[in-house]
């Protein structure tokens, strides 16, 4: 889901022309300006904290302007927007889909929407979403779902300042929203701070050292990553084009042919879209691509090719030549991928759907490959930047069904490696069980494979990582949205020796 994120607007201070008086004169003194019931009550909420409490508050507040009294100028959130956001909470709130998917189908049965009102629900969906936990709390003993009204008054409280709210929308709600409010969520649980389900908590304080500060990295939206299609165009090309238009870009730290756009205009309706020259996708996802490191005239397969994103950048590491296969069960996401290969100018792609990881299509292929990338079905929580409602839709039972999955797939990937030829694992997961530990065990059953460093991988293509995270992950390829601004993605390379 690309979005562009709405911040209210603070009106800008001019400096008088002339010396400011050291004092005021009886005649410029001017009546205070009344304050409202709720001001006051705010007032007395911030009288009635502790120190720390009224620092930690104060704070927050110069650091999110969502959260700051309301001043003129700043957006106003319309009856209009109220229910519409209760409207479509009612339904995404359900879990029962992904979030992107469903508002996109509300967006489509609710064409009258403006364009700014459509962007605000928008922002309320996803900012909900993040913070269900926090909403959660704040409710009880209510519950989100079956109150989306109040949920709905409470997010964009939040996201713009009670004040905001158009107080005839909010009716005779007021005192309930604005208790509220006034929850102390220090008091909250730690998984609830953290804004994720108590076992996903749990799961990454255990592996991770810097949890805290993981957790407070997935609360916020992911940047917009593009890959330069290096068959069609330069990075330096890309990035002056887009500077020229006003849209700020840089190079990726790590990726050659990553552009980090920080304006998010919409792209697909640009000639270096539609030309085939950039595609969206992340930066960690096309160091991934990097990892398999295919050459010409090779026989590659992507074995759960989805959409075809790292298919497509394979592709173009290859300069179209040899035979690239893209196996996946979904033939209707598969079937996306034709379009976009055509658009990258890709010959060497050929979309297979399967029906297992033991069809008759990929057994044909048994000892022939020279590259495999096994880009794994996981439980997607290095993407929680993007799909934040995967925190509260994906639990421990579904954990344990993908990963029989993904212990059967890198069995099936494994056989149909010549000796010599690489296997590339990978995931957007943040867990060990998903990554090192399906790695490990499959090393204990197949002792004709070996690990390959992956950071050597990628500094023999002019990639560099860091040596802390070399010395962290071993190994490993680990991207982390905390420490490299990606999507936390998992690799690890493995080569057939025997």
């Amino acid at each position: 889901m690309k979005k562009s994120p709405l911040r209210p607007k603070t009106p800008g201070s001019r400096k008088p022309s002339g010396p400011r008086p050291s004092s005021p004169r009886a005649g410029d003194a001017r009546p205070a300006k009344k304050l409202t019931d709720r001001q006051k009550a705010a007032a007395a909420r911030r009288a009635a904290m502790s120190p720390e409490e009224r620092r930690t508050h104060d704070e927050n507040q110069a650091r999110n302007p969502h959260m700051a009294p309301r001043v003129p100028g700043q957006i106003r959130v319309t009856a209009l927007v109220i229910d519409e956001l209760t409207a479509a909470l009612s339904t995404v709130l359900k879990l029962d889909g992904p979030a992107d998917v469903l508002m996109s189908l509300y967006f489509r049965r609710n064409p009258h929407l403006g364009s700014r009102d459509r962007s605000m629900i928008a922002e309320g969906i996803f900012y909900a979403m993040r913070r269900l936990a926090t909403l959660s709390w704040m409710m009880q003993p209510a519950v989100p779902a079956r109150v989306p009204r109040m949920a709905a008054l409470v997010t964009l409280a939040r996201q713009y300042g009670r004040d905001a709210l158009d107080e005839r929308a909010v009716g005779r709600d007021a005192k309930p929203l604005d208790n509220m409010l006034s929850v102390k969520m220090k008091l909250a649980p730690a998984s609830v701070q953290a804004e994720v389900s108590p076992w996903l908590y749990d799961a990454v304080t255990a592996q991770y050292p810097d949890a805290n500060a993981l957790f407070e990295s997935i609360k916020e939206s992911a940047p917009l990553d593009l890959r330069v299609n290096l068959l069609k165009a330069k990075r330096e090309e890309i990035l002056e084009d887009l500077n020229s238009h006003g849209v700020r870009a840089e190079a990726t730290p790590y990726s050659p042919e990553g552009v980090r756009v920080f304006t998010k205009p919409n792209l697909t309706a640009w000639p270096i879209f539609r030309d085939g020259k950039i595609d969206v996708q992340d930066e960690g996802s096309q160091l991934i691509a990097r990892l398999v490191q295919p050459r010409r005239g090779e026989m590659v397969v992507d074995f759960c090719a989805g959409a075809g994103g790292k298919t497509l950048a394979l592709g173009a590491l290859m300069r179209s030549t040899g035979r690239l296969y893209a196996f996946d069960v979904n033939e209707k996401r598969l079937a996306a991928l034709t379009p976009r290969m055509r658009r990258a100018g890709l010959s060497n792609v050929h979309p297979v759907a399967i029906r297992n990881e033991v069809d008759l299509r990929v057994k044909r292929l048994n000892g022939k490959v020279d590259r495999v990338l096994v880009d794994a079905p996981c439980s997607g929580t290095g993407t929680l930047r993007r799909n934040p409602d995967l925190k509260w839709r994906f639990d421990q039972e579904e954990m344990a069904r993908i990963n029989e999955i993904q212990h059967a797939v890198i069995r099936a990937a494994a056989k149909m490696l010549k000796r010599g030829g690489r296997l590339v694992y990978a995931t957007c997961s943040l867990l060990e069980q998903e990554n090192q530990q399906v790695i490990e065990d499959f090393l204990a059953e197949h002792p004709e494979f070996e690990l390959v460093s992956a950071p050597e991988v990628l500094a023999a293509q002019g990639v560099k990582i860091e040596s802390e995270y070399v010395e962290r992950f071993g190994p490993y390829f680990v991207m982390l949205p905390h420490l490299n601004n990606t999507d936390g993605f998992f690799g690890a390379v493995l080569e057939r020796i025997d």
